[in-house]
């Protein structure tokens, strides 16, 4: 049985943990080994570029210390943290691991992740393109990802059980355009496309990042495929962010149709989805839900119904 859990609340501080008890030939999860995974949407975000690292660097930020209390209560063997930044060593990401979590929070427990990565992000980096056609170009909305600076709300997983690094794959640089069926935005007044044919043909997918992370645990592998899809919101009415998130979902839905899916090119150049018989588990801040909100509901329903996946019912 694979198993899946998508975050499909508004709420930002919202800690969600599930067991997976099976897998698929392959990729076994036996059905007597207990494992927990948890997302959190930690909110480790500045007004700029290693304000976070800073305050995190002397194990005392109030913040970071709710965040690592609520960590060491659930104790996840996998945990999944969005909206933290991201640094080229990935040492915001360590720090909070190992300030925080690894440091006992009133009468808790410590609980210690030995294997960390910290995934870049979209956000910040700049388009040098007026995304978001007010005839200005460089400002947060006009970055690849809205943010204020490179690495702003990205994401870190950790892990009790190693990461099989040299097998980590990204979609960061992934093409909107190269994703079959993707939503390109209509200005309902002009009936034009929002975006040219130059600004469609150069987006991005993901506004933060889409990554696969295998994990080692004994003789069994699970595939961690997170990401976190901009909100459907802060838009007009030509729903470009509805757009994205829509696409940003929809793109699990075809890398878990398999090795057949080659319009999908990770950044090293592979091509297709993941094998049919690995475990797998889909987190992330989705922003999404299937029935409420203001979504496109199609992509987070196909990915609740995947025949591959189970939802938790959060």
């Amino acid at each position: 049985m694979f198993s899946h859990k998508s975050k499909i609340s508004w709420l930002t501080l919202a800690i969600a943990a599930f067991t997976v008890i099976a897998g698929m030939p392959g990729g076994v999860i036996h059905a007597q080994d207990s494992l927990r995974i948890a997302t959190y949407n930690a909110s480790l975000y500045g007004k700029a570029a290693g304000e976070i690292r800073e305050r995190l660097s002397d194990g005392r930020d109030t913040h970071a210390e709710k965040v690592a209390a609520i960590i060491q209560t659930i104790r996840p063997d996998i945990l999944l943290i969005n909206e933290i930044d991201y640094d080229a060593g990935g040492e915001t990401a360590k720090l909070l691991s190992e300030k925080f979590f690894a440091v006992a929070q009133g009468n808790r427990q410590p609980i210690e992740y030995p294997y960390v990565f910290a995934a870049s992000s979209n956000t910040g980096v700049a388009s040098e393109l007026d995304l978001n056609n007010n005839d200005r170009a460089g400002e947060p909305n006009d970055c690849w990802g809205f943010g204020v600076y490179p690495g702003q709300y990205s994401m870190a997983v950790y892990s009790r059980f190693p990461i099989d690094q040299k097998n980590i794959r990204t979609f960061q640089r992934f093409l909107r355009k190269d994703l079959p069926g993707a939503l390109r935005p209509v200005d309902p007044k002009a009936r034009q496309p929002y975006y040219n044919d130059e600004t469609w043909h150069a987006l991005r997918l993901s506004s933060k990042n889409h990554i696969d992370i295998p994990v080692s645990m004994r003789d069994s592998r699970l595939h961690v495929l997170a990401s976190h899809p901009t909100p459907p919101v802060f838009d007009g009415d030509e729903d470009r962010n509805g757009c994205r998130n829509h696409d940003e979902i929809r793109f699990w839905v075809d890398y878990l149709a398999g090795p057949s899916s080659t319009h999908l090119v990770d950044d090293e150049g592979n091509k297709g989805g993941i094998d049919q018989q690995e475990a797998v588990v889909v987190m992330g801040d989705l922003n999404a839900d299937p029935a409420d909100g203001d979504g496109r509901q199609d992509a987070i329903r196909s990915l609740l119904g995947h025949p591959r996946l189970q939802d938790p019912m959060p």
